[in-house]
């Protein structure tokens, strides 16, 4: 074990910062005396956020917030956010362990002000947390701060210079900065504003050349930026013009780990507590035990640095550890290995860090055992670790051992590519290159120096990036690989292509910026729901219209629009659930003045009623809100049962499943969880007896409503749902012992309200992602309903078989058909067979240089049978070749076939290779036997009748 003091006596760990960073912010009190509130970090999956990859930030969580489309109970707030950087537009994976601060996961702690403080107080709390003895107590000599310059648009941030001078920083150590470092905007459009940045000088120890005192500005290495305060003070409009906010705000950043490293006198993110622990882990996972006394190496250095360690295993390990701590976090946050999307980022994650292990001689299975050493470093902040640790681990080790098939698989595509790089070499001398005519000398030579062809052969990057990608392997495998072969690889073809995938990985995930809420409803009041206790409320005021995005005084009849009321009984779009349909009336109580097709929230606590009106409505007006009761009772049964559908699947298959996503309407519940395989027939009948049991024992569905988001995760150990974001108060749906959620949606008031539950289907969603359907209620003796039919049906057709159980009876009708099929096929076979058995038998084999080669077009063979055929035709011939086509479904296949003794003379992958050229397709194989494919039928006939022509060319 490498034995490290991690924390010495005065230097504070990553966890003591975390916490006393939170306390100072919660000691801040504003005006009326509250001070900044302790949020939890949310997800790594941001919450009903499409533009995001992962959340990369401290703000992400509160972006609705500052774009005027949620509201809190509180206007300053504090947090230490999860963050990952892997993917879209930030992406830092490929510098992770080769330079000191960059990170795939790392937590970001911040403060936020909405609306309440600005510049003045953002730049005060900054500069005491950090050069105050009470708190971090850093030498002001050593910080530096950046200011907005400004530009033809925006003047410069004179107010910020002003306000850092007079809390003490001296005007020499300020500085201004363009747009590009100091001025932050959320998207093309919304939110903007100038930034502040704080720089700590590492010492000239630390420059990127430690001979050479640079000054600030000149040495990256030297002084690094340790937090980031933006001040919010504009709207960009889409024509680009800014207009100040009514109310500014401040949104803050400073990463855990740089501040560690300042904090704990070290030079690398890597050599701070946050860090070392997982490094000796990894270390003691890949054999390395006992060989050092520091892990981290200076990164400068690619020499040994004395601590026994070179720089690149102080990189690999570096890797390891990082990327164990990100893929630990997205796992347990809902994210599963897959091949798009956020999947496939972890995937990636996942396999880089396994490829480092090998590096370092770890072939086996390890990576699944660092998710416990970080659970060890992390679960004081983060405790939902402590439960997901397990899990995450089963995830981890499966990824690890398909990786390594996928190694395997990767592995003999590049030998395969190695070989087709040669042929084509090969063929294009042969063809159309270096010899002009195909004379017999030309022809030798060609023969002679082919596999001298290796050495001259580049083998495509383009290629090499699609196995890189697609199976993993490391390129630096693949050079060693085809250095051995004496061939080279296109290093500018496979960065090309890995940058058009970069480019199409950021395109896919720009998503477009999020605008802020329409200013019709931003300034609105709420509307108050109260479609929990009835489905009908008279005298609703209409507080808005909304027609085709914009503000309206009326809508006429026939015209479709946005209703906004100050009170519904209507559902909004919510959850997994679908919003309410049904009617608004006027004020007479008897008129229906709109059809409402749903509801949905464009701002936090405003409902937009979707409608098409039958009479003309006006801002100002009262109406009645009558919900189709018979739809909100489908709806309300099959909520209630994804409920039942959750527990029971937890309770069958594991304290792992999790939701991963709903889908609630009135004709089925659609239900996705985390899981590494398929679902049983048997666990699925488990599933819905167990569900339909506690429908039927009838027990009382309570709704617990503002109760503390706490309380109810830590006291009534309510499950909080994948991608939902909650507030401070919650609503908790308890179904007895059985099932505990954190849920807004609508509910039956007992489980025997549901009348029954069936599953209609189970199937993949993604990697790791199992989704199943089912129906209740009336829906459910629909199911059962057409079941039957099929039963009477299936009856009918197998005649006398046992009424009682059709579906044995169908099932060994259909084996018994499926016999007689499989025997058809092989006499259908047979007979092709011994017709182009008897068609090879009758052709006559031509000698071409003393060699006998007989050449035979016999469409309607399958490969296999081709095969076969090639095997009898060799037999006879005792000393010879076989060239063999066929014709299907407008695709050749071709077959060649070289007996033993002619080997070392002919080889069948180049007769082959090149009779697959002349029908569009390509070909290899071994010496003795060789197969194409390609898509010219019409070109077989010819390639064919070339065949001898080839053979005699080959021997010379």
């Amino acid at each position: 074990m490498w034995l490290i003091n991690l924390t010495p006596m005065g230097i504070r760990s990553g966890s003591a910062i975390r916490e006393d960073f939170l306390r100072f912010f919660e000691g801040k009190k504003s005006a009326d005396g509250h001070g900044h509130r302790r949020v939890h970090s949310s997800s790594l999956v941001p919450a009903n956020d499409p533009t995001l990859l992962f959340t990369n930030a401290g703000m992400n969580q509160f972006k609705d917030v500052f774009l005027g489309a949620e509201r809190r109970d509180y206007s300053r707030a504090t947090t230490s956010q999860k963050c990952v950087r892997a993917g879209g537009k930030h992406n830092d994976l490929e510098n992770v362990g080769f330079t000191r601060r960059h990170h795939t996961f790392f937590e970001m702690l911040g403060n936020f002000s909405f609306g309440d403080y600005f510049k003045k107080d953002a730049i005060a709390y900054a500069w005491e947390f950090l050069t105050s003895a009470e708190w971090c107590g850093i030498d002001p000599a050593k910080l530096y701060v950046t200011i907005f310059e400004g530009s033809e648009t925006v003047a410069r941030d004179d107010e910020a210079e002003r306000l850092w001078i007079e809390t003490g920083v001296p005007k020499e150590r300020i500085f201004g900065m363009g747009a590009k470092d100091n001025f932050w905007q959320m998207g093309d459009t919304g939110p903007c504003g100038p930034c502040s940045e704080i720089f700590y000088d590492f010492g000239v120890e630390a420059g990127e050349d430690p001979s050479v005192d640079r000054p600030f500005g000149e040495d990256d290495q030297r002084y690094v930026e340790v937090w980031n305060l933006v001040f919010m003070q504009f709207d960009r409009a889409g024509d680009g013009t800014l207009t100040p906010l009514p109310k500014p705000s401040i949104d803050t950043g400073m990463g855990l780990e740089r501040i560690a490293c300042v904090l704990q006198g070290v030079l690398s993110n890597f050599d701070t507590d946050l860090f070392v622990p997982l490094i000796q882990k990894a270390a003691d996972l890949v054999g390395l035990a006992g060989g050092a006394a520091g892990p981290s190496t200076a990164v400068r250095s690619a020499q040994d640095d004395g601590s026994g360690v070179d720089e690149k295993t102080g990189a690999s390990l570096r890797i390891i550890a990082d990327h164990a701590r990100c893929a630990t976090f997205l796992i347990s946050d809902g994210v599963v290995p897959a091949n798009e999307g956020r999947g496939y980022v972890l995937r990636k994650i996942l396999r880089r860090g396994i490829r480092h292990g090998r590096l370092l001689g770890q072939e086996k299975p390890f990576m699944h055992e660092m998710v416990f050493a970080v659970r060890d470093e992390m679960q004081g902040a983060y405790p939902e670790l402590k439960e997901t640790a397990e899990r995450v681990a089963k995830v981890v080790l499966a990824e690890e051992l398909q990786f390594a098939r996928v190694i395997q698989a990767g592995a003999l595509q590049f030998d395969r590519l190695m070989d087709e790089s040669v042929r084509l070499k090969q063929e294009e001398k042969f063809v159309a290159g270096d010899w002009p005519v195909r004379t017999l000398e030309s022809v030798a030579e060609f023969k002679r120096f082919g596999n001298a062809d290796a050495t001259q052969t580049v083998i495509d990057g383009k290629e090499v990036f699609h196995i890189y990608e697609t199976f993993g392997l490391p390129l630096d495998f693949m050079v060693d690989a085809a250095r051995d072969a004496g061939m080279t690889i296109d290093h500018e073809g496979f960065e090309r292509a890995k940058q058009e995938e970069q480019a199409r990985a950021r395109a896919s995930w720009k998503g477009g910026s999020q605008k802020s809420a329409a200013p019709v409803y931003r300034e609105l009041a709420k509307t108050e729901f109260e479609g929990y206790e009835v489905l009908r409320i008279d005298g609703a005021k209409v507080l808005a219209l909304v027609k085709d995005g914009v503000g309206a005084a009326e809508l006429r009849a026939g015209e479709a629009g946005e209703v906004v009321l100050d009170a519904t009984s209507f559902y909004a779009d919510s959850g997994g659930q679908v919003g309410d349909v049904g009617w608004l009336y006027s004020g007479d109580h008897n008129t229906v003045v709109a059809d409402v097709s749903g509801a949905s929230k464009p701002v936090q606590g405003v409902w937009a009623h979707r409608v098409v009106a039958r009479e003309r409505i006006a801002v100002g007006d009262t109406v009645d809100t009558v919900v189709d009761g018979e739809v909100r009772a489908a709806v309300t049964r099959n909520h209630t049962g994804t409920h039942l559908l959750h527990a029971a699947l937890r309770e069958v298959l594991g304290r792992h499943v999790k939701q991963a996503g709903s889908s609630v309407d009135r004709a089925r519940l659609r239900f996705d969880f985390s899981h590494f395989a398929g679902v049983a027939e048997e666990e699925l009948r488990e599933v819905e007896e167990i569900v339909n049991r506690l429908v039927l024992g009838n027990s009382k569905v309570e709704t617990l409503v503002d109760v503390p988001i706490d309380v109810a995760v830590n006291e009534f150990h309510a499950m909080a749902l994948f991608g939902e974001k909650y507030g401070d108060k919650v609503r908790v749906v308890k179904i007895g012992d059985f099932s505990t959620e954190l849920c807004g949606g609508t509910h039956t008031r007992a489980t025997g309200e549901i009348g029954l539950i069936k599953l209609v289907g189970e199937g993949s969603v993604s990697s790791g992602v199992r989704r199943v359907e089912a129906v209740s209620g009336m829906g459910a003796l629909g199911e059962f309903r057409r079941d039957f039919e099929v039963a009477r049906v299936v009856g009918q057709m197998v005649g006398g078989a046992d009424a009682a159980a059709p579906a044995d009876a169908l099932r060994a009708r259909m084996a018994a058909q499926e016999e007689e099929m499989k025997k058809l096929r092989r006499e259908l076979d047979a007979a092709r067979m011994k017709s182009a058995s008897a068609a090879a038998g009758d052709a006559t084999a031509v000698e071409v240089k003393g060699i006998k080669l007989l050449v035979q077009r016999v469409d309607g063979l399958e490969r296999g049978p081709m095969r076969d055929l090639v095997d009898q035709m060799r037999g006879k011939l005792g000393s010879g070749v076989v060239v063999l086509g066929a014709a299907s479904d407008g695709k050749v296949s071709l077959i060649v076939g070289v007996t033993k003794d002619l080997t070392g003379k002919l080889q069948a992958g180049k007769i082959v290779g090149l009779l697959a050229g002349m029908v569009g397709g390509k070909g290899g194989g071994r010496p003795d036997l060789a197969e194409a494919g390609g898509s010219n039928v019409s070109a077989l006939d010819a390639a064919l009748a070339k065949a001898a022509e080839i053979v005699g060319d080959l021997l010379g």
